[in-house]
């Protein structure tokens, strides 16, 4: 059987198969700099993970996270961050990609929930709160969500994907410092690259996570398709 090790090998391989994902983040318009230093040094793990469109279909995607969780070290340097790259399809619309995100985080949490894989204390279950982040094998995630019909510059790829950062690797950059400097660096870049600042888009843990995750820009009557389901017992 496969160890994490193998898995994780097996995605940097495939990562060199794809240079859409590597000119994407390398590109002006995406302006994240931590997702470009991991880049730079080799700290970006790719999956391909099937049809955007079949939330269900999702082995290879849930084996990664699990894989890319366990070999997670908070404190090390550089940040590490997985991405998701679906196959290319029609371009939906801001609704349509942001409808899809959430069925394939629910049917990741539900099968978390399934095999009885609790929730990370680090973070919240209720997707209104500033202190929620998806789970999944444990490990909590802020994810950014990639298409081709995204208004924005800075999430218009080629094809879906979705980009998961560890919530706990933000935390220890926070809490020395080395996030707010990113931060700004990334802003400034957006500035440059977009014109304006993503308005969704606030300081970590100190709004809501959820709305910021497909890039549309929605109004405070906005609710979270995410429903949190209770680990299964025995």
């Amino acid at each position: 059987m496969a160890t994490a090790q193998d898995l994780l090998k097996t995605h940097r391989q495939k990562a060199n198969v794809h240079p859409d994902v590597d000119a994407f983040v390398r590109s002006a318009r995406f302006p994240c700099a931590g997702a470009k230093s991991a880049l730079r040094l080799g700290q970006v793990e790719v999956v391909e993970a099937g049809a955007f469109s079949r939330p269900d279909d999702n082995d290879t995607l849930y084996r990664a996270l699990g894989a890319f969780g366990q070999t997670l070290d908070i404190q090390a340097l550089p940040f590490r961050t997985l991405i998701a790259a679906f196959d290319s399809e029609p371009t939906r619309t801001e609704a349509g990609f942001e409808q899809l995100l959430w069925a394939h985080l629910q049917a990741l949490h539900d099968r978390d929930a399934r095999r009885g894989i609790g929730w990370s204390d680090s973070v919240s279950t209720n997707p209104e709160s500033a202190d929620f982040n998806i789970c999944v094998g444990g490990t909590a995630y802020f994810v950014i969500g990639l298409h081709p019909g995204a208004s924005r510059a800075a999430r218009r790829f080629c094809r879906p994907a979705l980009v998961f950062n560890s919530h706990d690797q933000f935390e220890a950059l926070r809490a020395d410092g080395r996030y707010q400097a990113l931060q700004k660096v990334t802003r400034d870049r957006e500035l440059v690259a977009n014109g304006s600042i993503n308005p969704m888009l606030g300081d970590h843990a100190q709004r809501a996570q959820a709305p910021q995750y497909s890039g549309r820009q929605v109004g405070e009557d906005w609710k979270c398709p995410f429903t949190y389901r209770t680990p299964k017992q025995g």
